[in-house]
């Protein structure tokens, strides 16, 4: 597990994923048959890693990952370290035959996020990349709602993400200084919309057009020294998005992404469907909904007072399951993919087509213009 001691790696993927499947005795398998895990950690920072391995009763840790991605009794190699690494270290795994697991994104250009699909794919291995928020309550919800049809024929999709980032000179910022400098692979744009582009596929269709607007609306940041930088990538971007549903329907999705907002919303990340027969709105965990029987017929009326609660009049969607984590729940079917040897659904062109949404988005917002998407084939 690279790059463990970073702030996903560890929270995410090792404490409230490959711990608590290691401690529940690994997964079940479709034969019955029981798949344990046990973790090495790696990283840059040899004290750190000993601190997280005694805390956490983990006996392997190294800071040299090329032999541990040498070493044939390792079976998969999971990578959370800084983008700018990700290409060479998945390049090494993937020839080395070993199973891959990474974050987003998987490359920092297009050509490159491209080559590890093809990579993969030559090489058999089986190459899973993080769509954790496929997995959140509130998506698997949503993502219900229009397999049954509930929508009708769906016509937008609005998405609102982000809250305030302290610019760190009198209070502590809550994301590291590099996520703002463009030359270490800052940028909001490159940051969400690989995540925006899997949730727009898997939620509604392809992505076609993109059309977008960037900011660095904080151009001073303090960085983890106290010290003030200039912020040379964007910390806001804003999106509109044309896609195609698989019965070929158009639908606009317009979302919103900020490090410089301040929460006003139920949730950090909130996406709201409108449809002929219905709208729902989903977020991390919660999902509510409005059928087109039971929505009012408001008039717009400046001179008078809202009388009405507009938040009372949608019922909200019962999960009907046992939701876990998404980091987790994801960890679990890519583990049983490497086991019966087949590839997993969330793959690395669906990777690529996160980091080629990012290069358009930041292009669009360049020559502030729409552009097409064309079709990544291997």
């Amino acid at each position: 597990m690279n790059g463990i001691t970073g702030r996903m790696g560890y929270r995410q993927h090792l404490l409230r994923s490959i711990l608590p499947i290691r401690d529940q005795g690994g997964i079940t398998l479709a034969d019955g048959t029981k798949l344990t895990v046990e973790p090495i950690l790696v990283g840059r920072n040899e004290d750190k890693l000993r601190e997280l391995a005694q805390k956490h009763q983990v006996e392997h840790y190294s800071t040299d990952l090329d032999s541990l991605i040498e070493d044939p009794s390792i079976d998969i190699i999971f990578d959370a370290s800084m983008t700018s690494l990700r290409y060479d270290t998945l390049s090494k795994a993937i020839a080395a035959g070993k199973h891959v697991f990474t974050e987003k994104p998987t490359a920092e250009n297009l050509d490159d996020a491209v080559d590890l699909a093809r990579q993969a794919k030559a090489q058999g291995i089986t190459a899973g990349v993080v769509h954790d928020k496929l997995y959140l309550p509130g998506l698997v919800k949503l993502r219900r709602l229009v397999d049954e049809g509930f929508f009708g024929r769906i016509l937008s999709l609005r998405g609102e993400f982000g809250y305030w980032v302290f610019e760190g000179d009198i209070q502590e910022a809550q994301r590291p200084s590099w996520n703002y400098r463009l030359a270490d692979g800052g940028s909001m744009t490159t940051d969400m919309y690989c995540h925006w582009n899997y949730v727009l596929e898997g939620i509604i269709g392809q992505v076609k057009t993109v059309t977008s607007t960037t900011a660095t609306h904080i151009p001073t940041r303090w960085d983890e020294q106290g010290e003030p930088y200039e912020a040379t990538a964007d910390d806001a971007a804003y999106g509109i998005f044309e896609l195609e549903t698989p019965e070929g329907d158009p639908v606009i999705a317009q979302i919103n992404s900020s490090w410089a907002v301040r929460v006003y919303r139920d949730e950090l990340v909130e996406f709201q469907i409108d449809g002929t027969h219905g709208s729902a709105v989903a977020g991390l965990n919660k999902c509510v909904a409005q059928q087109r029987a039971h929505t009012p017929k408001p008039v717009w009326n400046p001179d008078l007072p809202v009388t009405e609660s507009f938040r009372d009049q949608w019922l909200e969607v019962p999960a009907n399951a046992d939701l876990d984590n998404g980091f987790k729940l994801q960890w679990e079917d890519f583990l049983a993919d490497v086991a019966a040897g087949r590839e997993h659904k969330y793959g690395l062109l669906s990777a690529a087509r996160g980091v080629q949404l990012a290069a358009l988005g930041l292009q669009s917002a360049s020559e502030r213009r729409t552009l097409d998407i064309p079709e990544i084939t291997l």
